[in-house]
């Protein structure tokens, strides 16, 4: 199996200090993982919580604020692997390029909600705009496996899809390894197979330093 490394929620916003993704960075170059799996709520998208069309929460000038600082941080994050390879392809030495996954979180859906609600706003913002091409995206509660193991930002529940808030609650409902975020702070549970097989499942939705 190879070797996985989960980045759960960082939520970047601007104007924060993003300095703690150049240790993960750092942190990512150490560790050598195989594949790296961002959980969503990369970015925090924070002038699209409202859906009030025409409030300021709507004005160009803050979309872009969100956009710059998603930017910003993922080029933090990224900077030591980049230099890492530049450094190797220098040295003629085989660079390091992990599976880059990302599965997409409730914030940046945020961008797809607001053009549902507000149409004109179609071709104005996208999740283009976010700087997520050397990852591969999944879409908002698809789940993806991995080695066997099952990510998603978060895993729905009931008629109205809830969110399951508890690990062991997840061992029950998945019956195997799975992984979440969207949920602050960590919880892990474990449970068996029919098999004997172990199951692991992990919340963890905080990923940051600055006050939610």
């Amino acid at each position: 199996m190879s070797k996985h490394l989960v980045l759960p929620d960082t939520q970047v916003k601007y104007g924060e200090d993003l300095t703690f993704l150049s240790y993960i960075g750092k942190y990512i170059i150490d560790k050598r993982p195989d594949v790296i799996i961002q959980l969503g709520d990369f970015a925090d998208m924070t002038s699209l919580s409202s859906y009030d069309v025409g409030k300021k929460s709507f004005e160009g000038q803050r979309y872009s604020k969100d956009i710059e600082a998603a930017h910003l941080g993922m080029s933090i994050l990224l900077e030591p692997l980049k230099a890492f390879n530049i450094k190797a392809r220098k040295n003629k030495e085989k660079q390091y390029k992990p599976r880059l996954v990302l599965t997409l979180g409730n914030h940046e859906q945020r961008i797809e909600r607001v053009i549902e609600n507000d149409p004109k706003l179609e071709g104005l913002m996208s999740y283009d705009d976010l700087p997520y091409k050397d990852w591969e995206v999944y879409p908002f509660l698809y789940p993806v496996i991995i080695d066997g193991i099952v990510y998603s930002h978060y895993f729905p529940s009931g008629i109205l899809g809830r969110p399951i808030t508890s690990a062991a609650m997840l061992v029950n409902k998945a019956h195997m390894s799975c992984v979440a975020g969207h949920q602050q702070g960590k919880q892990l549970a474990y449970g068996k197979r029919p098999d004997g097989s172990t199951i692991t499942c992990i919340i963890a939705g905080s990923c940051y330093e600055h006050e939610e």
